[in-house]
């Protein structure tokens, strides 16, 4: 590795630790700062800030990865994220940032489902908390295991030296700055990686004589792309487009909406993301696209498939502009984990330490704890991604499905359905996780499959959750008048901005 490349990473490294530092001076004197920045993010810095902290490390490996194993299957999965992001933006977007506020200024996803029905430290609060804790750990392990490989693979060190470096930054500036922390560095990051992925498949492309070349190429270890209509059925398909399902319960996205300044600039960011997220799919997709054909063209050692961008940023490119393209992989990377810490220690702090153990604690206290709270969930996430044949894509779809089922229709059914009812939403948490939980682990089927090889997990766990919030509710008593009138509270404050 060229020292040039060292420098260039080295640059963003000290970036990224300034930007905490920063973050640190400004918004770390009470919990709201370090766990919402204030409600103050301007719409520039949340969309890319949702979009860097969703795509993470497996837009510029497990996807264009995925490429190599599903082949054009992956179209669909990039389709149904971008039909989830939309929906996400106009359905959930503005209604959480008015109902949070409304609900006594809820700064956790927790602390608003215990505040929606009137509650102080109800079931919903416990078992929401819980679910974020679990689930993120797993989710965060994904993003350190990203970290792992890129080390492993670009600079020849051990896959676990890696992890360390990985998370050793990323903590740094999280622990440091919090929320305003995150979301700026995200929005650096989403810069980086929006270059990367538009600069690395076109240069890449070059090297074939025309798209007639690159799909020959291509098509020798993966099915055309007319086998996109005919030669997937239809659950193959309702799995690939489900991913989009996960949108509506994902906590380190939807807390975005949660923090940014007003409801108008909502739509603002909505178009700024959906632009961002666009562009970037497409240049995932095409990466792992010109990676096979160049594969099969050019034949390179190629051990893990998820590497690809790492080896075209190696071959294909200067030194510097190497350090630049694995540094969009480390933006990647540590953007989806310094916003996975901050929400599982924002809940560990607000919805476990102050409301069962310490609800007289003071600002300051609150912030040390969470700052703790940071690094113990960093420390078992580290043990969890330890082993090196993880897959990343395979983590991340395990997790996302986890929390689209627990909470997405939790999430939806709470702006929209005012009759819904505390034990309803505790039973649809629980069953959708449950459901995720067993279809992947349960080895029910011939041969000790599992039922995820049939049909994503979050089909069946959003279904299941959405089923038993109804019907549970419908056999409930309605929320008392005091929850209703907070309810249309929030719907008249919407219309306004209508």
């Amino acid at each position: 590795m060229h020292y040039s490349t060292y420098i260039s990473l080295a640059i963003y490294f000290i970036a990224m630790l300034l930007i905490g530092l920063f973050a640190y001076r400004n918004s770390t004197s009470d919990i709201s700062g370090y766990i919402l920045g204030g409600r103050k993010v301007s719409p520039q810095v949340t969309a890319l800030s949702a979009g860097a902290s969703d795509m993470s490390g497996w837009m510029l490996m497990g996807l264009p990865g995925a490429m190599f194993v599903m082949g054009f299957e992956t179209l669909w999965i990039a389709a149904g994220l971008l039909l989830g992001a939309l929906a996400n933006y106009l359905l959930v977007a503005p209604r959480l940032r008015v109902y949070t506020e409304v609900a006594n200024d809820a700064l956790t996803l927790p602390d608003y489902f215990d505040k929606r029905f009137g509650l102080s430290n109800g079931a919903i609060r416990v078992i929401s908390a819980a679910v974020i804790v679990v689930f993120f750990t797993l989710y965060t392990s994904a993003g350190i295991a990203s970290g792992g490989k890129l080390f492993e693979s670009a600079f020849g060190l051990s896959y676990h030296l890696g992890l360390f470096i990985t998370v050793s930054v990323v903590v740094a500036y999280t622990l440091l700055g919090g929320f305003l922390a995150v979301s700026m560095t995200d929005f650096v990051q989403g810069c980086i990686m929006f270059v990367a992925l538009v600069l690395v498949p076109i240069v890449a492309y070059m090297q074939f004589d025309n798209a007639a070349d690159l799909m020959a190429n291509a098509t020798q270890t993966i099915k055309p792309f007319s086998s996109l209509f005919s030669d997937f059925s239809l659950l193959a398909v309702i799995s690939s487009l489900a991913w989009g399902l996960g949108y509506f319960g994902q906590p380190h996205i939807i807390v975005r909406f949660m923090a940014i300044r007003s409801v108008p600039d909502i739509k603002v960011a909505r178009n700024i993301g959906m632009s961002w997220m666009t562009v970037t799919l497409i240049g995932a997709v095409m990466t792992g696209l010109v990676g096979v054909a160049y594969i099969n063209k050019f034949p390179q050692q190629l051990d893990d498939p998820e590497t690809i961008f790492i080896l075209f940023s190696e071959i294909l490119f200067h030194p510097i502009i190497s350090g630049f393209l694995l540094a969009a992989i480390l933006a990647a990377i540590m953007s989806t984990i310094s916003s996975q810490l901050l929400v599982s220690s924002s809940s560990l702090t607000e919805d476990v330490y102050r409301a069962f153990f310490n609800k007289e604690v003071g600002e300051k206290e609150l912030v040390k704890v969470g700052r703790i709270g940071v690094f113990v969930v960093a420390l078992v996430a580290c043990l969890l991604a330890f082993d090196r044949s993880s897959s990343i894509l395979s983590l991340v779809s395990n997790a996302w499905a986890g929390f689209g089922a627990a909470f997405g229709p939790l999430v939806l059914f709470s702006l929209f359905w005012s009759k819904m009812t505390h034990k309803g939403a505790v039973t649809g948490v629980v069953v959708g996780a449950v459901t995720v939980l067993f279809w992947i682990y349960a080895p029910v089927l011939a041969e000790g499959k599992t039922l995820s090889s049939v049909i994503y997990e979050i089909v069946p766990g959003f279904i299941m959750s959405s089923a038993s919030i109804v019907l549970v509710s419908l056999c409930s008593r309605n929320p008392d008048e005091q929850v209703q009138q907070q309810f249309r509270a929030a719907q008249n404050q919407l219309e306004q901005y209508s």
